[in-house]
């Protein structure tokens, strides 16, 4: 996951197609086109997710796995077929891989609890890099706390890249875990995954990928990637929100405990002893987000019809014309500038905080991302507070960022 493919002409990318999947973008904003370019905090919804939620409630509803009756087993069979979907979509091994979650976030807190936290002990580290998400970091923090174990720093250079030689002089038999970001939120890095986890692979480091950001802009396998745990969201492959997934090597799943204990994870419960469920029910105690993971799998048929090499290219030229467009207006500063990216733009406007910036051209239509977006230590890293951030998704069109240059071009002219 070191760049993303370009082997489809962009020309031949139907936006004015796509855009008709997406319901809300054609609605207007303070009397103007809305144009969304806040994709990379969530995307939004095609009708065939919307549809695939509105016909599970109208017509399946009723909990899964329990239930003999017939909308209890259509219900199980709509669930059950979203982590097939998902599965394949990252080229799993198996289905039993998936596990069901609210999201990254959740994923990641799980591996932190029920995998590092049981085998962790003082003099033992943790890596995670500067550009990570707070998701990535907290969770490894909290870990840390709890055994006495240490968390370490991989540095990123000027760029907004992994500076790969330090990485890897940091490895070494104390190293018990890595988490790496497959795509910055906050500067759209690509980060060369495959070459993470062959360093780790030398002293056995498993590696947990956060890979949110990657699975709505590239072709995703885990087999290829060679980490241990990949964590997904569904809200940012326009798929509902409050759905995620964890996808591990089946022997990590194996070994470890549950997370939460309640229905579905069990076998059989008395009060001497409880015997737990196979993997995946194992991790996905209590009633699941049913509808939300009907909707994940309707969004995964989605995109693999769109095609991901389609949207790829579509998003690479979308970022091309985003940057050549935004150097041209005085005063802007992109912060991350690395040389693989995908389709997020983050910058600063001088003499205009985002905050101020965001307010305004709101008014103009746009809607883009303003903040830290949960990345202090890049934000410190960069020497700023926050930043703008434009993110574009595969219905955004070269006459969307126009607009959006030309309403931060008018901006600015109101601060300075």
């Amino acid at each position: 996951m070191s760049s993303l493919a370009m082997k489809q002409d962009p020309s031949n990318f139907d936006v004015s197609r796509i855009r008709q999947d997406f319901p809300i973008l054609s609605r207007e904003v303070h009397g103007k086109p809305l144009v969304y370019l806040d994709t990379a905090a969530s995307a939004q919804r095609p009708l065939a997710v919307i549809e695939a939620v509105e016909d599970f409630y109208k017509n399946h509803n009723a909990n899964v796995h329990r239930g003999v009756h017939l909308l209890s087993q259509e219900a199980t069979d709509l669930y059950e077929q979203a982590r097939l979907d998902l599965a394949r979509y990252i080229n799993a091994g198996s289905d039993r891989e998936i596990v069901f979650t609210r999201g990254t976030t959740e994923a990641i807190n799980l591996v932190a609890q029920a995998y590092a936290r049981p085998l962790l002990k003082e003099g033992d580290e943790i890596i995670v890099s500067r550009m990570e998400h707070h998701s990535n970091i907290v969770p490894w923090q909290l870990v840390c706390e709890q055994t006495g174990a240490t968390l370490r720093v991989a540095e990123i250079n000027e760029r907004g890249e992994i500076i790969l030689d330090q990485l890897e002089a940091m490895l070494s038999e104390r190293v018990k875990l890595i988490g790496v970001v497959a795509v910055s939120n906050a500067l759209g890095t690509i980060n060369p995954v495959s070459e993470i986890t062959a360093m780790a692979a030398k002293f056995g480091i498993p590696v947990l990928v956060d890979g949110a950001q990657a699975m709505p802009h590239t072709k995703v396998d885990v087999k290829a990637l060679g980490c241990d745990f990949f964590c997904m969201s569904g809200h940012k492959m326009y798929g509902p929100t409050g759905i995620g997934a964890l996808w591990a090597k089946k022997d990590h799943l194996e070994a470890m405990p549950p997370w939460q204990g309640g229905g579905e994870m069990i076998r059989q419960v008395s009060f001497d002893r409880t015997v737990y469920n196979d993997v995946p029910a194992k991790f996905e105690a209590g009633t699941p987000n049913i509808a939300g993971a009907v909707g994940l799998g309707a969004a995964v048929r989605y995109l693999e019809g769109v095609g991901m090499e389609n949207i790829a290219a579509w998003e690479q030229h979308l970022l091309q014309v985003g940057t050549e467009r935004f150097q041209q207006i005085d005063g802007l500063r992109i912060i991350g500038t690395a040389k693989h990216k995908a389709s997020v733009i983050s910058f600063t406007l001088e003499g205009v905080h985002p905050h101020d910036l965001g307010t305004v051209i709101d008014h103009y239509g746009i809607a883009l991302r303003t903040g830290h977006h949960c990345t202090m230590p890049a934000m410190d890293f960069f020497g700023v507070p926050a930043t703008a951030r434009a993110s574009f998704g595969l219905y955004n069109t070269p006459e969307e960022i126009e607009a959006a240059a030309g309403a931060i071009e008018a901006s600015r002219k109101m601060f300075v």
